[in-house]
């Protein structure tokens, strides 16, 4: 296997607060000697856990961001024992640019798993995180939102895993973090994800979805920075009490959940993020937008559930998700 060409501009074995670089170099039209520099920042003190956090996994979701940057400004060594590595924008490419995939490869960076060492641009990223920085983690907090083409009600998540061990490991972080939902994923589309990537080594794992339509409002931010606080506490890397809300616990148990369009249009919903319907009520009717006089096509529930995500924004295109649906579930 050859060597990642990504270098830390800090020393991941040092005490104390660094604040540095992944330089990955990449040589383009207007810079020949350039390279990409991902904000990276590593609070250190003693023996301890190791925390890995990451936001803009995908390029256009932001509470993820927002609550890292400001942790990663303000967290001191005397508050930590252990470690915690903050990657505020771990697809800075697309961070920059508003995106939900790279500008530079057009690569969904949760879909380039295990990655390669000399692939392009987010190939390399993935191989980096893959076999350098998730050896080192025994917790990893992966903050997504629903970016400019989703909206979720907010909720963090875990996945059913074969080990029930870690499966009630991830359980636990998943209810520190104490969004005002939690629930038990089914991906869509896990091929080449970072959760498989963290998972498969054995690590504590949550993700989120928080809000979205491609910004962050001051309750979905507030979210994401009591959450990572509460993790932290949870794994004995900072000192303190939990924040605990009350959270209504859900579930999404197989492909009935996702609610998946084959026409193009205007969406017309029917139902509301939160709100419960029964198999067979309306969804969404979706208008044609080509022509006037034709009556929608109406998409219905595959079952009874509550309603966790919906499309944003108001035009949809065959194959696009409209909605996603999930079931209570005891805790």
């Amino acid at each position: 296997m050859r060597k990642n060409p990504i270098f830390a501009t800090i020393d991941y074995n040092s005490h104390g607060v660094q604040h540095g670089y992944l330089r990955l170099p990449y040589s383009r039209n207007d810079s020949a000697w350039g390279a990409i520099h991902i904000p990276i920042t590593q609070v250190k003190n003693g023996i301890g856990a190791c925390a890995l956090l990451t936001g803009a996994n995908h390029g256009d979701e932001y509470e993820g961001p927002l609550a890292l940057v400001e942790l990663a400004a303000t967290l001191k060594p005397e508050d930590v024992s252990g470690t915690v590595i903050i990657i505020p924008f771990m697809n800075h490419p697309a961070f920059l640019a508003g995106t939900r995939v790279s500008p530079i490869d057009d690569l969904n960076m949760n879909r380039a798993f295990p990655g390669q060492p000399d692939g392009s641009p987010t190939q390399k990223i993935a191989d980096y995180f893959q076999r350098t920085l998730l050896p080192m983690a025994d917790v990893v907090l992966d903050f997504h939102s629903g970016g400019k083409t989703l909206d979720f009600l907010p909720f963090a998540a875990s996945h059913a895993l074969d080990d029930p061990e870690q499966q009630a490991r991830c359980r636990a972080a998943r209810d520190a973090f104490n969004a005002p939902f939690s629930i038990e994923m089914r991906e869509i589309d896990a091929l080449g994800m970072y959760d498989d990537a963290v998972e498969s080594q054995g690590k504590t794992f949550v993700t989120t979805e928080l809000g979205g339509g491609g910004t962050a409002t001051p309750d979905t931010a507030e979210i994401a920075r009591k959450g990572v606080r509460n993790l932290l506490i949870h794994a004995g890397i900072l000192a303190g009490e939990l924040t605990i809300a009350p959270s209504r616990l859900l579930s999404q148990e197989d492909d009935d959940c996702f609610h998946v369009t084959n026409h193009s249009g205007l969406v017309d919903f029917a139902v509301a993020l939160g709100q419960s319907v029964t198999k067979g009520d309306l969804i969404a009717r979706i208008w044609d937008t080509q022509h006037t006089g034709i009556l929608p096509r109406s998409v219905f529930a595959l079952m009874d559930g509550i309603v966790t995500a919906r499309h944003h924004p108001g035009l949809v295109q065959p194959g696009d998700c409209l909605a996603v649906l999930a079931t209570e579930a005891t805790p």
